[in-house]
């Protein structure tokens, strides 16, 4: 599968936002949202109504770490309209510790016209999305404990990664937390094809470069 590498912008400077997105667009294949609320995860980031101010022309990864997600899908959906003209190309994902019935939040995703994912964080065992994987269009594995930008790789993760890819050889995986260019070959070896990347894309000297290194 194609490798696609996704700009966090949770590592920028949200005083200018759309410049810093503006900067790494040509480079990358997407833009990813971190919207955090101060509880499920211990920081707070941003809402609905700054992602509609965004300017992107990429596709984007609306990463909802958040408590009850499904209260928030279409005001998401919406925005992201906003910012980047469509929304059919573009991801929302929730993760499965705050999901009772993540199959129907799925569908609540893809009727709100955005493709659905499911996220699980590192000591979440792949089994707890395994009867749900076909509702959904992407995961994404978390290789740090979600929260904060900078942290490093858990390389006990990989495991979860490979096992995921044999169980569904056709599925977009997404790994997110400490990849750099030596973590995104270990990722993509164990099966990966979507890199999410912030520190190390936003506080490189030269971020064309740092995102090239992780190709």
């Amino acid at each position: 599968m194609k490798k696609l590498i996704s700009a966090s912008i949770l590592s920028s400077d949200f005083g200018k936002l759309n410049e810093e997105i503006a900067s790494v667009e040509p480079h990358v294949d997407m833009i990813h949202v971190d919207v955090m609320d101060g509880h499920f995860v211990p920081n707070i980031t941003l809402g609905a109504p700054v992602v509609a101010k965004m300017k992107c022309g990429r596709p984007m990864e609306v990463h909802l770490m958040i408590e009850h997600p499904e209260k928030f899908i279409e005001d998401f959906a919406k925005a992201i309209s906003h910012a980047h003209g469509r929304k059919d190309d573009c991801y929302i994902t929730v993760h499965q510790e705050v999901c009772h019935h993540p199959g129907r939040i799925a569908e609540q995703i893809k009727k709100a016209g955005c493709r659905a994912a499911i996220s699980i964080n590192p000591e979440t065992p792949l089994a707890t999305i395994e009867s749900v994987l076909a509702d959904f269009d992407m995961v994404l594995i978390m290789t740090v404990h979600p929260g904060f930008g900078g942290q490093g790789f858990i390389e006990e993760c990989l495991p979860k990664i490979e096992d995921l890819r044999n169980r569904a050889p056709k599925m977009d995986i997404a790994v997110d937390g400490g990849i750099n260019d030596k973590t995104a070959g270990l990722a993509a070896k164990a099966g990966a094809n979507i890199f999410v990347a912030g520190s190390y894309i936003f506080k490189a000297e030269n971020r064309a470069k740092a995102i090239d290194a992780l190709r």
